[in-house]
């Protein structure tokens, strides 16, 4: 299913091939929606601006990595959108997505062959997880920043990036994380919704 708004698409500003991998992703996602739950139906009909959009900005703000982590994976976003741009961009990137429930690693693991991305999913509860060394961690939709603190601790490597997208209170997790956390974070205002950033998170210590 390609957008039918050119507005979105002129934002994606992707190759045919690309679109047309995320359309196949999208045709998924919405076969899949009625059994799993993947996104609410409302945001299934917004769905190239509220999840493939928002998800592509996130990958526009990493650097080329190695490895790639996104924790509770769910219905892939924002890691299946960043594993499906990297096939083009960056190919040699590995992908691993930590997803518990058990349904939704299926969903991302058909994903993932469908079109043709690099990807490992594993499914477990985080917690339960060898620390990955993640050079990219992210998650969104997941826990408040103090607890994706906690993740960062166990799975980021240690020159590693966290990309974390937040809504409008990202203030205030911010505030809170800090009172039990050193990092250095750069709010990245979202193309999406004016009021919520991604959070370029570096330097993860316990204060």
């Amino acid at each position: 299913m390609i957008p039918e708004n050119n507005a979105v698409l002129k934002r994606l500003d992707v190759s045919r091939e690309t679109l047309d991998r995320l359309s196949t992703y999208v045709d998924l996602v919405a076969r899949w929606n009625p059994k799993i739950n993947l996104v609410s139906r409302k945001s299934l009909e917004d769905i190239w601006d509220r999840h493939i959009l928002d998800s592509v900005q996130v990958f526009r703000l990493a650097d080329k990595v190695d490895h790639w982590v996104d924790l509770g994976s769910g219905g892939g976003f924002p890691g299946m959108v960043c594993a499906i741009m990297a096939i083009e961009t960056s190919p040699e990137t590995r992908f691993t997505f930590v997803e518990s429930d058990q349904r939704k690693s299926a969903f991302l693991r058909t994903v993932s062959r469908e079109c043709g991305a690099n990807c490992k999913v594993i499914s477990k509860r985080i917690e339960a997880v060898e620390p990955l060394n993640a050079d990219i961690l992210s998650a969104r939709a997941l826990a408040d920043l103090r607890q994706l603190m906690s993740f960062c601790d166990r799975h980021l490597g240690e020159n590693g990036t966290a990309l974390f997208p937040k809504g409008a209170i990202w203030k205030k997790e911010l505030s809170d994380a800090r009172e039990e956390w050193n990092f250095e974070a750069e709010p990245i205002t979202s193309l999406t919704e004016p009021q919520a950033v991604i959070l370029k998170i570096k330097g993860v210590s316990r204060g």
